[in-house]
């Protein structure tokens, strides 16, 4: 019997013996004929098909010597007949994957009911390899017959991927994403593409791909996606958007007590935006009503030089119309002239904005125009207020920028950002010095009316020596209310013999000196040229700043007040000191040129932020090979404070509180070689940073981990950074990169088996986020028998949770069972509470997929009052919710729902992507229950 398969490259066989036809016009012929298997195909067609529409010499000679040589490859002439007027291929049509192809899809689409339709569609798509007609060159196959074969592949498995979703199977998203590429605009796979990756918990790739093909669809066709494929993209913002009476973000820096002047500014302002809206529209009146029908966000650009006072014109306006912006308003210090040279990158300011928006982490794309697209969509028909302080230059402001009518965006800048005005329209407003009456009403906002009038010539001259710059204005009224008592005469005539009038606001430093060299106490200096000068952060606390000086926390309280009273540092929350740019960069030349020691101080700094990092984490718990496989950094060494933490809350708070820092003493780290501590912090923070939703922050730190770790030339280190980057670029949707690392991990724990266990346990949990549970079984596995052999208990107890785990994932509920009773009588009695609540749960969920939600039920008590125990909300949370299922499939609604709503309760501080994992979970058990959980939200 002849079989030809057209599907892919040619293949051909005679009672299963292969058969190879040259390439050329044998391959062509038998092509042709195979497509119309059973049936004659005239000559003149065959000759078309094979020689084209211009054939050399005679067509039917040369017709009849090329199937003469198929007849001889294929070892007889029966198989090729010649009928009156053409050629018949003699073999059954489903000898033909093409034919058979065509007769499946026939078949589904009259199948009786779904299970059968999607059973004969599987058939069909597998008999695909690749492209039809690979390898075969005719112009008639491939314009007449290979469209009409893609076309009708397509359509099926789309129709296959719908039906898939429609009764809760998972389709495999690498088959749809592959014909997507290759079919870049045809918009319906696109559709489907996505909704496999949302239903695959994959909804940050998801939106990345919709960028994708928005932006090729516009670069190609010049048009918008389609309704469906917006639709779809609307469904997955609206999963991810905050529900109902979510936080609104304020996030407005606190303005300056004692503002005045600046009635130019502010007119044109309020100009710019325009009267308060008569209506209770969603659209906002932004700007002169010849504006209005802008479709661009509204954008103004304070520009001027240092110290002139743009953020707190800005910050004083935004409050003032912050009522015109009811969905909120952002903020960001870009840091675009920070002494250090490291401005605030647009990819973190806009994760920063998500975060704040409450997007959960896994929803978040990766790269920086995804995240963008991802940004302004949210942002798109909300009216929101967005002050981006301190920008460096347009580059770093446009990918900040909303996309569509509705917000206000004010941007200040040392730099005009004429690229700003060009582009996107925005409004400059550049600001002078303050006028001499403007600078008397801020004198008298800070020291008061009455000694203002007192003393009108000092007055005048303090105004004239400060040339109307308002940050050597305030720092000199600092310096008036430190000593409220002296003459303002007696300081006038002390700035006049310090230094001349200031040469247009250039030599502001003279004021920062003048003000530094009358402090009196070379603690409090000291103090200011290394917190202000080498402080890694944004702002420093108490301890950082005894750690920089190396002191107790006792010695620099009294100095950080003094500090303070000159305006030198300002404490712009309860215990925590920041300053302006300008004093950064002046500090930071005076601990150049006095602090010989700044070296050492950095170290401490850097030790400071390391140990408690580390002491907060192994308090927090939580990361299963740290808890376990533990090297502390040493003890602190003199002059370094350790902040003590007490409780789970307290060190949360200090985490969140402390991330830029922690981030910036991470780089300082490995600024300084202090490769060590830049493993150490890395570790610290992997867990916070996972569980806070900061997943690009996490997979950074690690990768910086692995880079200090190779430089140390430490290959046990070496391994574990690969294993934690590992589990961060999964986290992200990034698989490959994962396997990728912990194939590196294991090169790196060659001589290792603890680290070679640890690495098979990691890749086990990639497996599973993958959805892989045949694969994450098989890693279980590895590294469970690695454990056993070394004898190591606490990581065989845990590689037989998850081997439990995934066999009732995969059906076998009786050995999932016992490997989970085994799990349990090791986890207890090595005191290993957190893995015992897990293996509570796994056998909960084994019971509960077994039909037996009354013997679930005890097993979810055990792990509910562990999880409490542990302060672990979303795993409380999440075993509630199974609690519910348990009652909701024994009938009793109510139990359920009193559950489901405790559930809802305790997740209302968490984002969305808790709830839909919670959905997927209980989905595995029962869809319905699944659903009427959600339904409860």
């Amino acid at each position: 019997m002849l079989a030809v398969e057209l599907l892919g490259p040619l293949r051909v066989s005679v009672a299963g013996r292969p058969v190879e036809l040259p390439p050329g016009r044998q391959r062509v012929l038998m092509a042709v004929l195979a497509m119309s298997a059973g049936h004659t195909v005239p000559t003149d067609k065959l000759a078309t098909a094979v020689w084209g529409t211009d054939p050399r010499g005679d067509p039917r000679a040369n017709l009849r010597t090329t199937v003469k040589r198929v007849r001889r490859a294929l070892g007889t002439v029966e198989l090729i007949t010649a009928r009156s007027g053409g050629y018949l291929l003699a073999t059954e049509p489903d000898k033909v994957d093409a034919l058979r192809f065509g007769h499946l899809l026939d078949e589904a689409a009259a199948a009786p009911g779904p299970v059968a339709e999607r059973s004969r569609l599987a058939e069909a798509l597998a008999l695909w390899r690749g492209t039809p007609f690979d390898g075969i060159r005719s112009d008639w196959l491939e314009h007449s017959v290979a469209p009409a074969l893609q076309d009708r592949y397509l359509t099926a498995l789309e129709r296959r991927v719908d039906l898939d979703l429609a009764h809760g199977a998972q389709p495999d998203p690498v088959q749809l994403a592959k014909a997507a590429e290759r079919h870049p605009l045809r918009e319906s796979l696109w559709v489907r593409l996505l909704r496999v990756l949302e239903s695959a918990g994959r909804p940050a790739e998801a939106l990345e791909r919709y960028e994708t093909i928005r932006r090729r669809l516009a670069e190609e066709l010049g048009a918008d996606p389609s309704p469906e494929l917006r639709q779809v993209h609307a469904d997955l913002l609206a999963v991810g958007a905050p529900a109902a009476g979510r936080t609104v973000p304020r996030q407005l820096p606190a303005t300056v007590n004692g503002f005045a002047g600046r009635e130019a500014g502010l007119a044109a302002l309020d100009e710019l935006l325009g009267p308060p809206e008569k209506t209770k529209s969603r659209a906002p009146l932004l700007g002169p009503p010849e504006k209005t029908k802008s479709r661009s966000p509204l954008i103004t650009v304070i520009s001027g030089t240092a110290g002139i006072g743009k953020t707190t014109l800005a910050v004083h306006w935004a409050h003032r119309v912050a009522g015109r912006f009811p969905d909120g308003q952002l903020y960001v210090n870009l840091r675009g002239y920070d002494p250090s040279g490291k401005a605030v990158r647009p990819a973190a300011a806009i994760r920063e904005f998500l975060d704040v928006l409450e997007v959960p982490p896994h929803r978040i794309p990766d790269g920086l125009d995804a995240q963008a697209g991802l940004y302004r969509s949210l942002l798109a028909g909300r009216r929101m207020l967005v002050l981006l302080d301190n920008a460096r230059d347009a580059d770093q402001i446009a990918p900040l920028l909303p996309g569509a009518p509705g917000c206000l965006v004010v941007v200040t800048s040392r730099d005009h950002l004429t690229g700003l005005v060009m582009t996107y329209g925005a409004h400059p407003l550049p600001l002078r010095l303050l006028p001499p009456d403007e600078a008397r009403r801020l004198l008298a906002a800070r020291l008061g009316q009455q000694r203002i009038t007192a003393q009108p010539a000092a007055v005048e001259e303090i105004i004239r020596r400060c040339a109307g710059l308002p940050l050597a204005l305030a720092i000199v009224a600092a310096r008036a209310a430190i000593h409220p008592t002296h003459p303002l005469d007696a300081l006038a005539t002390e700035l006049q013999d310090t230094l001349g009038a200031l040469d247009r606001a250039a030599d502001v430093r003279a004021i920062f000196s003048w003000s530094y060299e009358s402090l009196g106490d070379e603690a409090a200096a000291r103090l200011f040229r290394l917190v202000a000068g080498l402080h890694p952060g944004p702002d420093s606390t108490i301890a950082a700043a005894a750690s920089l000086a190396g002191v107790p926390v006792t010695r620099v309280r009294a100095p950080l007040a003094d500090l303070t009273r000159a305006n030198l540092l300002t404490e712009h929350a309860p215990g925590r000191y920041s300053c302006h740019d300008l004093l950064r960069a002046y500090a930071s030349e005076l601990c150049q040129a006095r602090d010989a020691d700044r070296d050492a101080a950095r170290r401490r700094i850097v030790d400071h932020y390391v140990l408690t990092a580390y002491a907060a984490q192994r308090l927090l718990g939580g990361d299963m090979e740290g808890d376990i496989e533990t090297i502390d950094p040493a003890a602190p060494g003199p002059g370094v404070c350790v902040t003590a933490l007490a409780g789970r809350d307290a060190t949360m708070a200090w985490f969140a509180t402390e991330r830029p820092a922690l981030l910036a003493a991470l780089e300082l780290a490995a600024d300084l070689g202090l490769d060590r501590q830049v493993c150490y912090l890395a570790r610290a923070l992997f867990v916070f940073l996972h569980g806070q939703g900061f997943w690009h922050d996490r997979a950074e730190t690690q990768q910086a981990a692995v880079a200090a770790a190779r430089r140390l030339g430490d290959p046990v280190e070496e391994s574990r950074a690969y294993r934690n980057l590992a589990f961060a670029l999964a986290d992200l949707g990034r698989f490959d990169d994962a396997h990728r690392n912990l194939d590196a991990a294991l090169e790196q724990a060659h001589d290792d088996p603890a680290g070679q266990a640890w690495t098979h346990y990691h890749r086990d949990i990639v497996y599973a986020l993958q959805g892989r549970e045949a694969d994450a079984l098989d890693a279980a596995r590895r590294a469970h028998d690695l454990f056993e052999q070394l004898g190591h208990q606490a990581g065989r107890a845990i590689a037989l949770t998850d081997l439990g785990f995934h066999h009732g994932r995969l059906g076998n509920h009786a050995q999932a069972l016992e490997l989970c009773e085994q799990a349990l009588i090791l986890h207890q009695k090595l005191g290993n509470r957190p893995h015992e609540a897990h293996t509570w749960s796994c056998l909960a969920d084994t019971r509960l997929q077994l039909g037996d939600p009354a013997g679930a039920v005890p097993c979810y008590h055990q792990a509910l009052e562990l999880f409490r125990e542990f302060g672990d909300p979303y795993a409380e949370a999440s075993t509630l919710a199974h609690l519910g299922a348990c009652h909701y499939l024994a009938g009793d609604h109510l139990a359920a729902h009193e559950h489901w709503r405790h559930t809802h309760t305790l997740l209302g501080d968490h984002d969305l992507s808790a709830t839909d994992q919670i959905h997927t979970q209980l989905a595995i058990i029962d869809k319905s229950t699944a659903d009427a959980f959600r339904r409860r939200r």
